[in-house]
């Protein structure tokens, strides 16, 4: 009886002890059959909606074509700048928005006018542009806008003038050399007959101003020999007129 019970005492001890061999057996080849279907590491969690909510005022993230440190295809780039095309009823209100703009001196809305494609050598009923205007009033800042979206410096006003002969008569000395630095043609003639050297003599008082303006039309190559419809030059306008300062600049040259 004694050899029975140690026997089964003996049998219970190496029954639990195959138990405990095969769970850690099932364990390892768990563990085992884990790594191999994962060999980087741990399982990656999924991956979030490609659609994002975007705050007001922040960019959009970028498309499927832009990565970082490249720049988007030209064709992308130009329709991002290029602002969308107008029906022509919607072009002509822009346009003369444009010309009340300059006409007012409103900088601001010139400027976002014509980044909104409003045409700076479109013309009002009276044959003024936002160029033209800005031209024969000293509109410099307006001017400036108009000249790098495009204006046409040898465009001409209702009386045949290009915007360099009012702007000459005025006196408006930085004008004038905004305009001659952009190749307005100094020896244009209007329908009046004159020059802008004519009415720079002609239609002002001769002071500082009027003798800064001859002295650059000369420098750009203004011809003061060009006669007035009466027959004149700008010579002898000068010294009829009594200008003495801008009879001798013309004589120096």
């Amino acid at each position: 009886m004694q050899r029975f019970r140690t026997w089964r005492l003996r049998t219970r001890r190496r029954t639990r002890g195959a138990a405990r061999i095969l769970i850690v057996a099932v364990a390892v080849a768990g563990s085992l059959a884990a790594c191999q279907g994962n060999p980087g590491g741990p399982q990656p969690l999924e991956s979030p909606p490609s659609s994002v909510l975007v705050s007001p005022g922040s960019r959009p993230p970028p498309g499927p074509s832009a990565s970082p440190g490249t720049s988007p295809p030209a064709s992308m780039a130009t329709a991002a700048t290029k602002p969308p095309a107008l029906s022509a009823e919607a072009q002509t209100w822009l346009d003369q928005e444009l010309i009340a703009a300059a006409k007012a001196n409103n900088v601001a809305l010139v400027g976002e006018l014509i980044g909104r494609g409003a045409n700076a050598n479109a013309k009002d009923a009276i044959q003024d542009s936002a160029f033209l205007y800005a031209g024969a009033e000293g509109f410099n800042e307006v001017l400036q806008l108009t000249l790098a979206a495009g204006a046409d410096v040898s465009s001409t006003n209702r009386y045949g003038g290009t915007a360099l002969i009012p702007a000459s008569e005025h006196g408006h000395v930085a004008t004038v050399r905004i305009l001659l630095a952009a190749g307005v043609p100094v020896n244009h003639v209007n329908n009046l007959g004159w020059t802008a050297m004519q009415e720079a003599v002609l239609l002002n008082d001769g002071g500082p101003s009027q003798q800064d303006v001859v002295r650059q039309l000369l420098d750009a190559g203004a011809d003061p020999d060009i006669r007035d419809p009466q027959g004149r030059t700008a010579l002898e306008n000068a010294e009829r007129l009594g200008f003495g300062e801008i009879a001798a600049l013309i004589r120096a040259r």
